[in-house]
């Protein structure tokens, strides 16, 4: 019997580009993440992006895309860069770094 591909584990890893520092989006990722059961992270980075990096349920990855491509209110998004990769076994919370 093959595994649903929907609830295979997997590693989603996303650049988000465009006014995402200082509008609450690392909060944003986190509240949907944890609603959704992710691990992961969530950090500004020197250029002005945001990285967000989640690990789960393939179902539940592409839930938490949907919602950083809308991201938080006042963001202004210009891009997002996706990456899928194999999960490396992240169970820990999602969290915020700074």
């Amino acid at each position: 019997m093959v595994a649903d591909p929907r609830v295979q584990r997997q590693r989603l890893e996303i650049r988000v580009f465009g006014m995402v520092q200082g509008v609450g989006f690392r909060a944003f990722a986190r509240h949907h993440a944890s609603a959704l059961g992710l691990a992961g992270h969530a950090r500004n980075l020197p250029d002005g992006s945001v990285e967000v990096i989640a690990e789960g349920p393939r179902i539940a990855l592409e839930e938490l895309l949907r919602n950083v491509e809308l991201g938080p209110r006042l963001a202004a998004i210009e891009r997002c860069e996706v990456s899928w990769q194999p999960h490396t076994g992240d169970t820990s919370w999602f969290s915020v770094e700074r």
